[in-house]
């Protein structure tokens, strides 16, 4: 990749990339075989590598931008969802900042989305690759005029100049994902370093799966969801500290925490409520459930369970229709008696993996319905259920 990012650069490579756009792995052959006749043939496997990660990126990017941008394998696993970049950029342009230090900067898709939202961005990333392919994307998207790639150390970079510092430390290594904050590179404790000395505001891109007492009390922690996906969290210093939020996307819609206590336990209601992944990252579940008058099936589990169908933005409801022990022979008695031939499983609380249920009790006929696998008050249970729609028909997030 190292040597074949340059030659993809230039005209014949970018001619080559339109050319191999849209090639079906099982078309790669025969069109790296005809192409070979007219170009080098390393040039050849490294457009239509370029293809395969620009069709993977285009989840992230959406087609149009992924089409004529640049990436690594790593670029494409670990950049940010356009989505999200787009949000938090949104949310820093809103603090009045205008330029921003974009420390371990990757492929740019952070910095695409600052310079989109007019902010001027100086994007560090100490890879050489990397870097080639971030400056080739800013250039690709019409906005090298407000990035600045820079090939460095990011330990080594002043960013007094600047009004904010985002820093997106590589949390995977070469055996995969990495959980240790002190791991990442740089270690999470430079990060919140940095962002302490950032002269304005400051925000640190991290695992969603950090956990609360990791986080500085001088920080704000928002968890970020987008499509009912849990995507990062994110401390922001200079706005607001020991504040906790979640944001789910699209929208945006924010969710404040109040610092309430857990939520009572009570019997299952008619309604049982799964509140979004970010609600939960976040220990916001008390703040739904007060808002649905609900409370807890169990003490240790996040599922919300109400008397009422309330719309709200922050959990989806399912009408329960049954209670039963785990037994997966009653539950299928019960599937073939209410003729269910889709089953969704969902689970929390449970090891018994939904595809393994699925196949034990077979589920046949016309009807669908929703098994949530779970504790009630210690007790593993079966929940049966469907999706709820409130009063007034809309469709709660």
């Amino acid at each position: 990749m190292n040597d074949l990012l340059a030659p993809l650069l230039s005209p014949e490579g970018r001619a080559l990339l339109a050319e191999v756009r849209g090639t079906a792995p099982a078309d790669e052959l025969a069109v790296a075989t005809r192409l070979r006749r007219e170009h080098p043939a390393e040039l050849v496997s490294a457009a239509l590598a370029q293809a395969r990660l620009r069709q993977r990126a285009a989840v992230k990017f959406g087609e149009a931008d992924a089409d004529r941008m640049f990436f690594t394998p790593n670029g494409v696993e670990q950049s940010t969802r356009a989505s999200v970049a787009s949000y938090r950029a949104q949310r820093l342009k809103a603090l009045g900042v205008t330029s921003v230090a974009d420390l371990c900067c990757g492929i740019g898709g952070d910095a695409i989305a600052l310079a989109r939202a007019g902010i001027r961005v100086l994007a560090v990333d100490r890879d050489p690759v990397t870097a080639a392919a971030a400056r080739a994307n800013a250039d690709a998207l019409g906005l090298a005029a407000l990035i600045e790639v820079r090939e460095a150390d990011v330990t080594e970079v002043d960013t007094a100049g600047y009004d904010a510092v985002f820093v997106d430390p590589a949390r995977r290594g070469g055996r995969g994902r990495i959980f240790d904050p002190e791991a990442y590179s740089p270690p999470l404790s430079w990060a919140i370093e940095a962002a302490r000395t950032a002269s304005r505001t400051a925000a640190l891109k991290i695992a969603p799966g950090v956990p609360h007492e990791a986080v500085p009390a001088d920080a704000e922690a928002e968890w970020i969801s987008d499509a009912g996906d849990v995507k990062e969290a994110v401390l922001w210093f200079g706005t607001a500290p020991g504040a906790v939020r979640a944001t789910l996307l699209p929208g945006p819609r924010t969710l404040l925490g109040r610092g309430l206590p857990d939520p009572r336990v009570r019997p299952v209601g008619r309604y049982l409520y799964e509140p979004d992944g970010a609600v939960i990252r976040a220990h916001l579940v008390a703040e739904v459930a007060e808002e649905l008058d609900g409370g807890l099936v169990d003490p240790t589990i996040a599922y919300i369970t109400a008397d009422e169908l309330r719309a709200t933005d922050w959990a989806t409801p399912y009408a329960i229709t049954d209670r039963l022990p785990f037994n997966v022979k009653k539950l299928k008695a019960l599937l073939r008696e209410r003729e269910v031939g889709t089953l969704t499983v969902k689970k929390r609380g449970s090891a018994v993996e939904p595809e393994e249920l699925r196949r034990k009790v077979k589920p046949q006929g016309p009807n669908a319905a929703t098994v949530f696998l779970t504790r009630v008050a210690g007790a593993p249970t079966m929940l049966v259920g469907a999706p709820a729609r409130p009063a007034t028909g809309a469709v709660p997030s």
